[in-house]
This record gives structure tokens, C-alpha cells and sequence, in this order.
């Protein structure tokens, strides 16, 4: 299938109406035998819904047509020869994406996890990603800081591909912009949000559906018991996809999440090998799988919580999913830690975030955490004397206590 460009600016008007996600879009243009048609029913059906919705202006998505144009992307409809065949087969695939760069012709891995990662959980990340990616696969991600970005940064000379929560043109978080446009060369940005829009709380669990649906399957490496992290292994799921989960010490709260998923049945991961050797034997016949998931569609599982669409109430038109409540580490809730001033205990703080039970080597410390060597080494003397952090025989470094 290839859309025309009236059949595009209409598929666009259609999934940027009110009360339109990805399951009433469906539904509409089946129905009314494409999105021109539906668009035209679409007042009679609300007001049969007792719904008063706004539709897209054609001006407005002529604009955003020609933004994107401008930023260097794309719009892929689903169906089209570009639209990731992984992403399509899932339940509430996005109808529109919109695309920077280019798709890795590869099998792709979803890497995710705490965005207050520590130092360990960062260095194990890399290790992750490049040698998976050396291994012919893809990374997924979703640009988040912390375990995302460290996926991302270890993956783009093997394929790396990120999705966004807001706009194409609306990086979160900010400073993430200069990866992002390194992506853009070398991988593939993809996000079904319209540009200019800023990411908001439950546009988060939009995302993770995404990630997960992208990979054959989701590695998460650290999070905690209630994180958007888990979130994305929920989806990953109930899309029929593997899911695989880094044990880790716990003592530590960036660990309950892993440990929890591996006591709940998904794949240990401690290394590459574990995630490579369950997925190559689905490459071969992933096609054949992701066509049969698309033609049995699945109904989502119900959950408490807030759900991801406004849509309108269609008689066939099944229930969106919903995002369940998520503690302080999840995606685009918790603020940023603070930056270091330069002065000792501001940096002292940081690096006791950045550390946990498992000891890690010193450079790997500095690294994660931005400072120079020498503040970093007067920092640990002072958390040492203090007995917030143990040094292990070879000079590994850990947090002391529980």
C-alpha cells in the first residue's frame, strides 16, 4: 500500500480529531472504506454519541505536513512498506508515525530502565547494547536519561532507534538533543505525537507501548518496583513478545523491578549472550509471527488506571489500554536530579545516587557521573571517612548499607 497525498493529509486529519486513537481510526476507516469517508461521517457519529469533538483542520495539518518536511522526517502510514512490520502487528498500533533517519534493517532489542540509573547498571547498559548490537540487532529505547541514553550512546555505530513522547521537534529531556540529532544521522527517530507537543504524564506509557512493540524483545535492566519501565515489559507482554530482566542486589531499590519480573517468569539476562541466544531463532520467522499476532489482534488487559486515549464510544470499538499508576521513577515524572555545583557535598550526593551494593571501577564512576577525576576522588575520601561508600579489593566502589 501507498497512500496518495490527499489519502495522507486525510489520515492525518483523522488520528488528530478529537476523541480518535488508534483503535476508532481503525475502526472508522474500515467501515467507511478509507479516512476521507470517515472524516465526513465523523460529526453524525458524535453527535450520535452525544459527543461534541473538533476535527483536524486540513490548514493544520498541511502546516504540520510542511514542518515536518522541514525538519528533515517523514509521515509512514501503517500498511506502507516503510511502517516497521513489529510495530504493525501490535494491538493499538499507532495509524501515523512520524519518522527521522532511517530504520535499521535489522531485529530490534528494546533496552530500558531507571532514569536515576547507577553507575553499575550504566556501564552494564553499554556492555548490553553494544554487544547485542555486534550481534545483528538493533537497540530500542526511548531517549529518556539514565539507562535509555547509555543504550542509545552504546548503539549507534550497530543501529539504534528512539521514540519520543512529544513531537519530533520537542526532545525530552533537552539535553538529550545533540543524541537525538546524532540518531537522526546515523539510526531512526519515530514518535506518533504531533510536533510541537510537549510530553505530558500519560503520553510516557503511549511511548513504552512503542519500544516494546518495535523488539522482538524488552531487556530491563534497572527500575524500581513501580516505573515506567515495567510498564513497557507489561506491554512488551501482552504483545506476545520476550521479556528479559537483569538480576541485581536487594539491597538496592533500582533492582526490585528487574528481580520482580524474574521471580514473575520473565528471561534472567546477566549477559549478551542470554538475550542473543533466545531471539536469534525467532529471526528467521519473525515475519511470520508479527503477521499472525496482526491477524489475531489481541484484546488489551485490563488494568487500573488512566487510560491512554480519549476515544469516541463506538459500538466496535474495544476499550484503549490503560497506564497504571507508577511511582517516582517513572518516565517524565520524577524531576531531573540536580546539577552539581562544584562544592563537595553537592557532589558527594550525586555520586552516592549513582552508586549501589554491586561495586563498580572507579573510571566507570567518573564517567557516569560528569565530574572530573580529581573532585571525584576528594568526594570519595570524604564519603569513605564518613562510611557512606566501601572500597573492595582491585578498587571497586559501592554504597555501604542497605
Amino acid at each position: 500500500m501507498v497512500l496518495s497525498d490527499r489519502q495522507r493529509l486525510d489520515w492525518l486529519r483523522l488520528i488528530r480529531s478529537d476523541g480518535i486513537g488508534p483503535r476508532s481510526f481503525r475502526s472508522l476507516t474500515n467501515r467507511f472504506g478509507g479516512a476521507g469517508p470517515a472524516l465526513e461521517a465523523l460529526p453524525d457519529l458524535a453527535r450520535q454519541a452525544g459527543r461534541n469533538i473538533r476535527i483536524f483542520p486540513e490548514a493544520e495539518a498541511e502546516r504540520e505536513m510542511e514542518g515536518l518536511h522541514r525538519l528533515g522526517g517523514r509521515f509512514v502510514a501503517q500498511g506502507e512498506a516503510d511502517y516497521p512490520l513489529p510495530l504493525r502487528a501490535i494491538d493499538s498500533a499507532p495509524p501515523l508515525v512520524a519518522i527521522r533517519g532511517e530504520f535499521p534493517k535489522l531485529p530490534a532489542v528494546a533496552l530500558v530502565g531507571s532514569r536515576n540509573a547507577s553507575a553499575a547498571g550504566l556501564t552494564f547498559t553499554r556492555r548490553l547494547a553494544r554487544e547485542i548490537g555486534e550481534a545483528g540487532f538493533a537497540i530500542v529505547s526511548g531517549l529518556a536519561r539514565g539507562i535509555d541514553t547509555a543504550a542509545h550512546q552504546a548503539s549507534l555505530a550497530t543501529g539504534t532507534i528512539a521514540v519520543l513522547a512529544g513531537g519530533l521537534d520537542r526532545i525530552y529531556p533537552p539535553q538529550n538533543g545533540g543524541l537525538a540529532e546524532r540518531i537522526a544521522a546515523e539510526g531512526a527517530l519515530i514518535s506518533e505525537m504531533p510536533l510541537g507537543y510537549e510530553p505530558r504524564g500519560r503520553d510516557f506509557p503511549r511511548r513504552n507501548r512503542i519500544v516494546s512493540g518495535l523488539a522482538l524483545g524488552t531487556v530491563v535492566v534497572e527500575a524500581a518496583r513501580r516505573s515506567g519501565s515495567l510498564i513497557t515489559a507489561r506491554f512488551a507482554n501482552e504483545q506476545g513478545r520476550q521479556v528479559f530482566a537483569v538480576p541485581g542486589s536487594p539491597l538496592d531499590p533500582r533492582a526490585e523491578g528487574g528481580n520482580h519480573l524474574i521471580r514473575e517468569g520473565a528471561t534472567l539476562c546477566a549477559e549478551a549472550a542470554h538475550v542473543v541466544e533466545a531471539l536469534r531463532p525467532m529471526v528467521g520467522r519473525r515475519d511470520d509471527l508479527f503477521h499472525q499476532h496482526q491477524a489475531m489482534r489481541e484484546e488489551a488487559v485490563a488494568s487500573a488506571g488512566e487510560p491512554l486515549w480519549d476515544e469516541l464510544d463506538l459500538p466496535d470499538v474495544t476499550k484503549p489500554p490503560v497506564s497504571e499508576a507508577a511511582g517516582s521513577d517513572r518516565d517524565g515524572f520524577a524531576p531531573a536530579p540536580p546539577a552539581g555545583t562544584g562544592e563537595a557535598d553537592d557532589i558527594g550526593s550525586n555520586l552516592l545516587g549513582l552508586l549501589s551494593p554491586t561495586p563498580v571501577a572507579l573510571d566507570d564512576l567518573v564517567r557516569a557521573s560528569g565530574y572530573p577525576a580529581r573532585d571525584v576522588g576528594r568526594a570519595l575520601i570524604e564519603l569513605e571517612l564518613t562510611g557512606a561508600v566501601l572500597r573492595h579489593p582491585g578498587g571497586g566502589l559501592s554504597r555501604a548499607g542497605a
